[in-house]
């Protein structure tokens, strides 16, 4: 649709999150790897899908999933090589696909280069100033400069040998970077420009909201996961960053695929008023809308999700999105049948909208992985008080059974290495394979919607009106001629008139009336 007008093409894109290590693995070592993603580009182009975000593939410990970069400029082995990421953007473009690579300013690995050497080079050097080092307060320096917790629980500052303490808002293992120097800001600008010389659509900005840290360092009473504005999130000083960010992507022509460079930012926040300096023209172009992750499955919650949304921007420069890596999945959170309806409503709104790997395929939480098995810093950090978020990042089931469902590929004369996260001796039952062969699954339903989303004149960007409707439903119209319902009650509610049902989230009858717990896309008489 968009390239029938004027908007960008990521106005109304679909963007699909790859979580490399969890999608395919081309070489039976139990990981997923940029090849593996490459062989298996026809199902997502057959999904229908605009892009694909690509979380970190870089060289990393593996500390944090990846999000402990220790190299900017390269592939992880275990992923892949630079070779291997041309190949696969060359083949995304055979597909008409997009790719978002997966940018990690806020902080690296401890085994980065350079936090190696500001720890060998000691207090007081140039090294250590490219980070966030302080003497301790109290007797000795034994105490923590400041009052600041790590997201993943307990202190934001880890001691080295010489007495220091140096800050991490996340793991121990992921030192914050010093914004405030000005060779980090040259240095991100190289990042940013090497890959998108390499052809990527844009990029995704992990934390965008946390990479200024206040000068003085002082106290804070924000808690744990708090977004308020305080003195690590939301400083005025990252407006100017990402203007001079957004300047590096304007200054890219159109490519293979007309249309400008993306950014899109992962901005938690409180308050649209929080917000809304982000969406300034001259920023970033976009960035997430987390108000459906955070809404429960409640008509009221969601209106007031959807209002809020609409009445400070659009889901073009703020795209839609129902869960991530770092959420448990919605048919954990919502309950199978709603989460079909949801899909239905995150793809009939209008603007933008992503797609995690498995969504799609109605993939629920893993909730029993072993505890000796479990990966994500904050479950060690919290002595497994917080489960973590490995549950949504199970590696992807493509065959009903064989070894891992055919997550790996099975190489002649070996057998595969199990996969990197246990599945469920059930798994079998969501995969890929199984769902083609049952009309009314998950793919089907998503392959349907996005099949109609690209042909329907009112979906994708645009404007949307809300019709009246009881309490506990969801009913919009959008021009020409579309109508989404769902019905989030306890009893039938009456339709609008229609010409068609162009689609409904279960094979339930739809008769005038729309039973409890479905959605339907409607189309209109004239």
């Amino acid at each position: 649709m968009s390239a029938q007008t004027s908007r960008p093409w990521w106005a109304d894109a679909v963007v699909y999150e790859v979580y490399p290590r969890s999608f395919a693995d081309s070489n039976g070592d139990g990981i997923g790897d940029l090849a593996g993603l490459r062989d298996r580009l026809p199902y997502l182009a057959e999904l229908g899908v605009d892009a694909v975000w690509l979380t970190p593939f870089y060289p990393s410990p593996l500390a944090d999933g990846g999000y402990d970069v220790s190299d900017y400029l390269d592939v992880d082995p275990r992923l892949g090589t630079l070779a291997g990421f041309d190949a696969l953007i060359a083949a995304t473009r055979e597909h008409g696909i997009r790719v978002l690579a997966d940018l990690v300013p806020n902080h690296c690995s401890a085994e980065h280069p350079l936090f190696r050497q500001a720890l060998a080079a000691g207090p007081g050097s140039s090294e250590r100033e490219l980070f966030i080092f302080r003497d301790g307060r109290g007797p000795r320096g034994a105490t923590p400069p400041n009052n600041w917790p790590s997201n993943f629980g307990g202190s934001a500052w880890t001691r080295v040998s010489d007495g220091q303490w140096y800050l991490h808002l996340f793991d121990s293992s992921q030192p914050d970077w010093n914004w405030r120097d000005p060779r980090v800001a040259a240095m991100f600008e190289t990042i940013i420009r090497f890959w998108l010389d390499r052809g990527v659509a844009g990029i995704r900005v992990d934390v965008a909201h946390g990479v200024f840290k206040d000068e003085d360092l002082a106290d804070t009473p924000t808690t744990v996961r708090s977004v308020r504005p305080s003195g690590y999130y939301h400083r005025p000083e990252v407006h100017e960053l990402y203007r001079s960010w957004r300047r590096i992507l304007d200054s890219y022509p159109a490519d293979v695929f007309p249309g400008q460079r993306t950014a899109i930012g992962e901005v938690w926040y409180d308050t649209y008023a929080t917000l809304r300096p982000y969406l300034a023209p001259d920023e970033l172009p976009q960035v997430f809308n987390f108000e459906l992750v955070t809404a429960e499955w409640d008509a009221a919650q969601i209106r007031k999700a959807i209002d809020a949304t609409l009445a400070l921007t659009d889901g073009s420069h703020a795209p839609w999105v129902l869960g991530n890596h770092d959420v448990v999945r919605p048919v954990t959170r919502y309950g199978a049948a709603s989460a079909r309806a949801a899909a239905l409503l995150l793809l009939a709104l209008p603007g933008s909208a992503y797609v995690y790997q498995g969504e799609e395929l109605g993939l629920p939480e893993v909730l029993k992985i072993p505890a000796a098995a479990r990966q994500d810093p904050a479950f060690r950090r919290t002595k497994g008080k917080v489960r973590g978020r490995d549950g949504c990042r199970v590696p992807l089931p493509w065959e009903r059974a064989g070894a891992s469902f055919r997550f790996s590929r099975t190489i002649p004369g070996s057998s595969p290495a199990p996969p990197w996260l246990p599945q469920p001796a059930d798994w079998g039952r969501y995969s890929v394979a199984a769902e083609r062969a049952a009309p009314d699954s998950f793919l089907r339903l998503y392959e349907a919607a996005l099949r109609l989303r690209r042909a329907h004149p009112a979906l994708g960007a645009g404007a949307m009106r809300w019709l009246a409707a009881p309490d506990e439903a969801l009913v919009f119209a959008r021009d020409p001629g579309f109508v989404f319902a769902a019905n989030l009650g306890a009893d039938p509610i009456a339709l609008p008139p229609h010409r068609e049902v162009l689609l409904a989230s279960s094979g339930a009858a739809v008769d005038g009336e729309l039973p409890p717990g479905m959605a339907v896309w409607l189309g209109l008489p004239g």
